[in-house]
C-alpha cells in the first residue's frame, strides 16, 4: 500500500467533497450531531462511491447508520467485558487497601499488579477487535448484510492480503494524522473546539475515504449494492 497516495488521494477526495459546498459542510456539520446521519453517510463512502456522496435520501441514511452503530456496539461487547473485569479488579485492589492499611506490601503490589496487567489485555483486545471492525464495517456497507460484518473467515483473508503489518501501520498513519489535527486544534484557546467542531465533516469524510481505500488494496471481494 502507497500510504503518501492514499493520503493525498483522502484529502483530495474530503476537499473535493466539500470545499466550495458550505451548505453540504453545515449540513455534515449537523449530521455529526444527529450522529446516525454521519454514520450513515459513512456507509455510503465505504461503498466506494466516487465523488464523495451528495446529501439525500435523508432517512435511508438514517436507517443505514443506526444499522452500522449495531454492527459497532456488538464489536464492542468484548471490549467492554474486559473492561468491566479490569474496572473491578481496580475496585478491589482499591477497597482492599482501604480496608487493611496494613495489608502486605507484596499482596498490595501483587493487586496492583494485576491490574495493570488487565489494562494491557483491555488494550491489546481493544486493538484487534477495532482491526477487525474496520474491515467488518466495510464489508457491511458493501453487503448490507450482518452476516457479512462478521465473517471472520473473509475479515481475516483480507486482512492477510493487505498484510497485517502494513495494515497495522496503515492504522497507525491515519490514528497520527487525526491526533495531530485534534491536538492542534486543542491547544488554540477559546475557540480550540469549536474548529474541531467545524473540521469534523472533512476529518470523517478523510478518514472512512482512506479505510475504504485501505479496504480495496486487497482486491474487491463484494460489490457494493445496487
Amino acid at each position: 500500500m502507497e500510504f503518501g497516495k492514499t493520503i493525498g488521494d483522502s484529502f483530495e477526495y474530503a476537499k473535493e467533497g466539500l470545499v466550495g459546498k458550505w451548505a453540504k459542510w453545515i449540513l455534515l456539520i449537523i449530521s455529526c450531531i444527529i450522529f446516525p446521519l454521519i454514520i450513515g453517510y459513512m456507509m455510503r463512502i465505504y461503498r466506494g462511491l466516487e465523488p464523495s456522496p451528495e446529501l439525500n435520501e435523508w432517512g435511508s441514511m438514517f436507517i443505514d447508520g443506526i444499522k452500522l452503530l449495531i454492527v459497532g456496539i456488538i464489536y464492542a461487547i468484548p471490549i467492554l467485558i474486559v473492561e468491566f473485569a479490569v474496572i473491578g479488579s481496580a475496585g478491589y485492589a482499591f477497597l482492599a487497601t482501604l480496608s487493611n492499611p496494613m495489608a502486605d506490601p507484596n499482596a498490595v503490589m501483587g493487586l496492583i499488579g494485576s491490574v495493570l496487567f488487565g489494562v494491557i489485555i483491555l488494550i491489546l483486545v481493544a486493538i484487534i477487535i477495532e482491526m477487525i471492525a474496520i474491515i467488518g464495517m466495510v464489508r457491511f456497507a458493501r453487503t448490507n448484510s450482518f452476516g457479512q460484518a462478521f465473517n471472520f473467515g473473509a475479515i481475516f483473508a483480507t486482512i492477510g492480503r493487505i498484510g497485517v503489518a502494513s495494515y497495522i501501520l496503515a492504522l497507525i498513519v491515519l490514528a497520527i494524522i487525526v491526533g495531530i489535527i485534534e491536538v492542534i486544534c486543542w491547544l488554540i484557546p477559546y475557540i480550540g473546539f469549536l474548529i474541531l467542531f467545524i473540521l469534523l465533516p472533512f476529518i470523517v469524510i478523510f478518514s472512512a475515504r482512506y479505510v475504504t481505500l485501505l479496504y480495496e488494496s486487497a482486491g474487491e471481494e463484494v460489490s457494493p449494492p445496487a
